[in-house]
């Protein structure tokens, strides 16, 4: 079949569940809605996997272009509605595809009770054809509609749960934050369009190199164009992945359903500034200072989320620090150079914390919808294929394996990859140094959270034992009050029908949960030794034909197998470590972790920096403040009160102190009128005797 037909009906098939679930589920019923959108991403996917197949191994070109329709043409700037496939979008297909329609079938299970099922499934479906118009964009307009558009599914996800306070206040700190990136994506994207004329990638990439020293001055200054450009791109790049300083919505994403999470934060939205900056790896290579910015970040981020990912006792925001983390490695990945790793990482990313997110998501409906970790405990026996997926999940972020065979799980392979090339880099840039070691320390981190999570969640005393008897005689509580806890039950749907059966034990989560779990498991242990050589070794120039990948970071790669056993050896040594300390704490000493959280460290990391009380203490106080000086001072004081409000008060003195001379006595009358007279005599005398 004709591939440019194939891979639009790829792109536009989860929009037309959307539009059947979201506009016709009421009329259809729950089941034909999820039956629809589930059934078109399963199609979507094997679109995908086809694309990917045939694109980079079969017989279809390595690159083209579908134009479809003109989407904006004002003067110079010209849009068109095309869908673009390469590797790199290739790769991109498979993972959005993948993921979502897994997190589609897993919903089947985890939204069984939830009235709103249609409206659910055609958001997912939403979200899922925005990513698509995003990683298959062919110029820069219809990448920001893609970004936009994600943006708003993650949105109407985040905040499903209306009837939440907390949900929705998520919702809007995630789209505000957002937009905060956002409005430096949008200037990078004038930028671009002022320096080349063009939005289109295909006539932008080929001038960059002639555009390699171009400035732009303002106010006196004079700035370098690329950097300047990649820079304000960047920034809509942290906003979206969640990087150092726009970080702060991601947490608080956890308050949607945990489908939600596992879609969001695993493999598609935040992962699109990844694929952005190394889309545009052409532009950055021109962009050293840029280049430098997004390799500090990542690193920063790398290191600052697992330092909160420590301290965290919801186990669904254990994993949102980690996918921080993880992410910051992509970036460092890119900014030294090394995109294919850093594409690789995002690719067995998708399968590990997919897993990890949906595996929290079967632990989470096990025990009532609990979330505290503090309040589970002991459920390997009763969960054992929960806890099984999820040990696979925590070897492959850990990146556990065998640096001298190359044997390992996914994360292994990719993970050390991008530790390894910092260190390459780092032979001629401290700042890549920088990111080796935070790298390197971020893994020991993640290591120790990791196995604090699957410690505290399955070994150990059973806590749900207390907490279930606690909930039992607490069933009159209202949802109102359930959500004023400490840590927000952000799964407990605010719904009472799911506050039912607190006397039996925790039991595995059903079929359409548990199979997704088990695919996903399997790619979290094969897909990073399949996929190395072809990402990242010796068959990369096949596998990236037609992508501008190969054109960058070619010495760092083919310099891996050169580095320092000491190196290659020493993220296993620091991710045993945290084995270990996290074993000591959370098994052998069980209660020492609890001991240990009564610190001031421990509160500094579980307040995560205090960051939103900075936020908030400067920019929504701040912005408050400011705001009532504007309308307090400016508008109602000096405005108003020089303007209508101080006319009228004048108006109002002067009509008060006229009405005193209406007294209603006939003389006042006539002795006013004879003032009058004489007044006019006397001007007359003294204007005849001039």
């Amino acid at each position: 079949m004709n591939p440019q037909i194939l891979v639009t009906l790829l792109v536009f098939a989860p929009l037309l569940g959307a539009a059947i679930a979201g506009l016709g589920g009421r009329r259809i019923g729950d089941v034909a809605a999820m039956a629809v959108t589930t059934g078109l991403l399963f199609f979507a996917c094997a679109l995908g996997w086809m694309t990917f197949i045939q694109v980079i191994w079969g017989g279809w070109p390595a690159h083209f272009t579908v134009e479809l329709a003109p989407f904006i043409d004002v003067g110079a700037f010209r849009s068109t509605w095309s869908v673009r496939v390469d590797s790199l979008s290739a790769v991109m297909l498979v993972v959005v595809t993948t993921v979502s329609a897994l997190v589609h079938l897993y919903s089947w299970g985890y939204m069984a009770d939830d009235p709103h099922r249609p409206r659910f499934f055609a958001y997912l479906s939403l979200f899922t054809f925005s990513m698509l118009a995003l990683v298959t964009a062919a110029d820069f307009m219809q990448l920001f509609f893609g970004w936009e558009g994600v943006g708003l599914a993650s949105y109407l996800l985040i905040g499903f749960w209306y009837q939440k306070e907390t949900a929705n206040a998520a919702a809007i700190k995630a789209f505000v934050v957002n937009r905060v990136g956002d409005a430096g994506f949008a200037l990078g994207i004038m930028t671009v369009f002022w320096a080349f004329g063009s939005i289109r990638f295909a006539d932008i990439f080929p001038q960059v190199a002639a555009h390699a020293h171009a400035l732009w001055r303002f106010a006196g200054h004079d700035f370098q164009l690329m950097d300047l450009a990649c820079v304000l791109l960047f920034i809509g790049a942290m906003g979206k992945s969640a990087q150092f300083l726009l970080h702060t919505w991601l947490p608080d994403a956890m308050e949607g359903p945990t489908p939600v999470s596992a879609l969001i934060h695993a493999a598609t939205m935040v992962t699109a500034g990844v694929y952005m900056v190394c889309l545009l790896s052409p532009m950055f290579e021109y962009a050293p200072v840029a280049k430098a910015v997004v390799t500090v970040i990542g690193a920063v981020t790398a290191l600052f989320a697992a330092t909160i990912g420590l301290a965290q006792n919801d186990i669904k925001r254990v994993v949102a620090y980690s996918t921080c983390s993880q992410l910051g490695y992509m970036f460092f990945a890119a900014g030294v150079g090394a995109y294919p790793a850093a594409m690789f990482h995002l690719f067995t990313h998708a399968f590990f914390k997919a897993l990890l997110f949906l595996g929290a998501g079967a632990v989470i409906n096990a025990v009532h919808h609990e979330q505290d970790m503090r309040k589970m405990g002991g459920l390997y026996k009763y969960l054992p294929i929960t806890y099984a997926v999820m040990v696979i999940g925590t070897l492959s972020i850990t990146g556990v394996g065998i640096p001298g065979i190359d044997l390992g799980f996914s994360g292994f392979y990719s993970k050390d990859a991008i530790i390894d090339a910092a260190y390459v880099a780092g032979r001629t840039d401290g700042i890549s140094n920088f990111a080796f070691f935070s790298g390197l320390i971020a893994a020991g981190l993640t290591s120790f959270y990791s196995w604090r999570l699957i410690f505290m969640t399955f070994h150990g005393k059973p806590k749900w034992r207390e907490a279930v008897a606690h909930d039992a005689h607490e069933d009159h509580v209202s949802p109102a009050q359930i959500e004023t806890h400490d840590e927000p039950l952000d799964d407990a749907h605010a719904h009472d029908d799911h506050r039912h059966g607190h006397d039996e034990p925790p039991h595995e989560a059903p079929w359409n949960m548990r199979g997704p779990l088990l695919l996903l498991a399997l790619g979290a242990v094969a897909a990073g030794g399949v996929f190395a050589e072809a990402f990242i070794g010796p068959e990369r120039a096949a596998f990236w034909r037609g992508a501008i990948l190969e054109l960058s970071g070619a010495h760092i790669l083919d310099a891996l197998k050169s580095v320092p056993p000491a190196v290659v050896w020493a993220p296993l040594v620091v991710t045993a470590l945290g084995f270990a300390v996290a074993w000591y704490v959370y098994v052998l000493r069980e209660g020492l972790g609890a001991r240990l959280a009564r610190g001031p460290l421990w509160a500094f990391l579980y307040n995560k920096w205090y960051f939103d009380e900075i936020y908030d203490f400067i920019f929504v106080r701040g912005a408050k403040a400011l705001g009532d000086l504007f309308w307090k001072g400016g508008d109602k004081a000096v405005i108003d009160g020089l303007g209508p409000d101080g006319v009228s008060a004048v108006s109002l003195i002067v009509g008060k102190a006229t009405g005193r001379l209406q007294t209603g006595y006939v003389y006042h009358y006539a002795f006013v009128m004879l003032l009058g007279i004489a007044g006019l005599l006397s001007f007359a005398l003294w204007a005849f005797s001039r």
